[in-house]
C-alpha cells in the first residue's frame, strides 16, 4: 500500500520538525517546507494527498498561499494550523476551501486524528463513480450546469466555484421546498458546527447576488430551519 503523502508548511522549526517525525513515525510521508513559496515549488514537482498549511508566515502567509493552491488544484485538501483566535480569521479559513482549522498549541494526536478523516472522506469520494449529475436546471430565465460548474443567463455564462456550485445543486434538488440547514452544511463540509454554518451562509449570500437578475427567483431564509429555493412552477 502506497504511503499518503502529507505537505506541511510551517517556519517554526522545531515545531515544522517535530510534526514531520510524529507524522512519519505514523506512517504518512511527510515533505516539509518553511515558507510558501518553498511549497508551491514543491507542489508543481509531485502530488500530494493533503496539506497542512501555517497561516502566520513571513512574506506569503497561509491563507495567501491557500487561494493560490485553490486557483491551480481547485479538489487538492488542506488544513489549516495558527495561532490567530479570532472568529474572522476561522471564518476565513473556511470560506478559502480549508477542510479544518486547528489552533495553536495543539495536540499531535488530535493533528492526525483530523489528517486521517480528511483523507478518508477524500478517498471514499474519488470512489464515487458520479459525485454530480449530468442533466441541467432551468432556474427561471437561468440554466445551472452542475457537471459544467457553471450557470447561464441571456447566452452569458458564470463558472461557479466548487462550493457555490455544490450548494446550487442542493438548492435544485430541493427545489420549492425546504432544504434543512444542518443536513446543507453537513453535505457540503461533511460535518456541521457554527463556522462552517457561517461560512455556508457566505456562499448562499454569494448565490443570491448571482441570480439576482431575476426577480421571480429567490433563495429563502427559514429561520432556524433552513433554505427554499423559490422558482417558477415551469422552471
Amino acid at each position: 500500500m502506497n504511503q499518503q503523502r502529507i505537505l506541511l508548511v510551517e517556519d517554526d522549526m522545531n515545531l515544522g520538525f517535530l510534526l514531520m517525525e510524529f507524522l512519519e513515525l505514523e506512517g504518512l510521508q511527510v515533505t516539509w517546507r518553511k515558507d510558501a513559496r518553498s511549497a508551491m515549488q514543491e507542489l508543481q514537482k509531485q502530488q500530494f494527498d493533503l496539506a497542512v498549511l501555517d497561516v502566520m508566515m513571513p512574506g506569503m502567509d497561509g491563507f495567501s498561499l491557500a487561494k493560490h493552491i485553490r486557483a491551480k488544484h481547485p479538489q487538492f485538501p488542506f488544513l489549516f494550523l495558527t495561532a490567530r483566535l479570532l472568529k474572522e480569521d476561522k471564518l476565513r479559513g473556511y470560506q478559502l476551501g480549508a477542510e479544518d482549522y486547528l489552533t495553536k498549541p495543539f495536540d499531535e494526536e488530535e493533528l492526525l486524528c483530523k489528517i486521517r478523516v480528511i483523507l478518508r472522506r477524500v478517498a471514499q469520494q474519488q470512489q464515487k463513480p458520479t459525485l454530480v449529475p449530468v442533466r441541467k436546471y432551468q432556474i427561471g430565465r437561468y440554466q445551472f450546469d452542475p457537471s459544467r460548474q457553471e450557470i447561464c443567463l441571456n447566452e452569458e455564462t458564470r463558472r461557479l466555484t466548487e462550493k457555490e456550485n455544490a450548494i446550487l445543486l442542493l438548492l435544485c434538488q430541493h427545489r420549492n421546498r425546504i432544504l434543512k440547514r444542518e443536513l446543507a452544511v453537513q453535505r457540503i463540509y461533511g460535518k456541521d458546527d457554527y463556522f462552517l454554518g457561517r461560512s455556508f451562509d457566505v456562499f448562499i449570500s454569494r448565490l443570491r447576488k448571482i441570480l439576482r437578475e431575476d426577480p421571480d427567483v429567490s433563495i429563502e431564509n427559514v429561520f432556524k430551519v433552513g433554505f427554499i429555493l423559490n422558482v417558477p412552477a415551469a422552471s
